[in-house]
């Protein structure tokens, strides 16, 4: 397939990159500086600027663009660019499908949204039915997965990946933990009772690769592994595998502290279960938190 992605120097889409085109794909990347190779090309989403060949060109559309969650301390401004880093490449991408010819339109667009939709479930489990919670980052999954309906309402597939969080030791949820793990500090994050919705690195990128081929899949996807666990066995866990204690918890109020507005979301119970994938048969590699949390630290 020839398929034309942004977000492509993150977490996920610099993997997701190597994996596409190790399976033979053509991936031309959309960056917003000036190309420095051949399959690069530039645009400014926050302008709404895109040559509409490109997308004319494409099989299908992934986007994964938008200012990491969990990099920078939350303030105002910070808030501003995770929902504007979101929506306006979004945007960008949807309307520019929706404006050409239908017989020049992708087949699909797979567009990044989180489980951050859902916000805070209890012990309550969700699936892809379950309505839009309360919180930022609920407000801003609204408004995220609700720019992609230009595409959708011009017939094109789309798919709303919502991503829990993927495991591996070089970002995400995991390697801000690994140092004071190792160094025996470790320990759960407030009560410990709020849901972690996990999956592992090559599950992700599997997911990512089954829903650009299945043309029957459509619409929001949890991106998950099937078993969730609390913040408390998560961390249980960690410690096991790197045989190390886990005794040293922080509390809520240390992380308000170093966290800002951030904190209120580490400490939010989300228990998703992937209804949509296990209907669509996709199979796991990593089913459980141990094999997960094994292939992240030595793959």
């Amino acid at each position: 397939m020839r398929i034309l992605m942004a977000g492509v120097s993150g977490f996920l889409g610099t993997r997701l990159v190597d994996r596409l085109t190790g399976d033979g794909h053509q991936v031309t990347r959309l960056v917003r500086r000036a190309p420095r190779t051949p399959d690069e090309r530039q645009w400014n989403p926050s302008a709404a600027q895109l040559d509409p060949q490109l997308v004319a060109d494409a099989d299908a559309v992934v986007n994964l663009a938008g200012a990491g969650v969990g990099d920078k301390r939350w303030n105002d401004d910070y808030k501003k660019l995770i929902r504007t880093s979101r929506v306006d490449s979004t945007t960008t991408l949807a309307i520019t499908i929706a404006g050409l010819p239908a017989s020049d339109r992708p087949a699909a667009l797979l567009n990044s949204s989180a489980v951050g939709w859902y916000g805070n479930t209890g012990d309550r489990t969700v699936e892809e039915d379950s309505p839009a919670g309360e919180g930022f980052l609920a407000d801003v999954c609204r408004v995220w997965e609700a720019a992609t309906r230009p595409a959708e309402d011009a017939g094109v597939r789309v798919v709303r990946l919502r991503t829990g969080l993927p495991l591996h030791r070089d970002g995400g949820l995991l390697k801000p933990q690994l140092l004071p793990f190792r160094l025996g500090v470790g320990g759960k994050l407030g009560s410990g009772r709020q849901w972690l919705p996990w999956i592992s690195m090559r599950d992700w990128l599997d997911a990512a690769a089954f829903l650009l081929a299945r043309d029957d899949v459509a619409g929001p996807v949890n991106v998950v592994g099937p078993a969730p666990v609390t913040n408390a066995e998560f961390t249980r866990e960690l410690a096991r595998q790197l045989h190390r204690p886990a005794i040293m918890p922080i509390p809520a109020l240390a992380l308000k502290v170093a966290l800002g507005g951030f904190a209120h979301e580490a400490l939010t119970s989300t228990r998703v279960l992937p209804g949509v994938l296990g209907k669509a048969g996709f199979g796991w590699t990593h089913p459980d938190l141990p094999g997960a949390l094994h292939a992240a630290l030595t793959e």
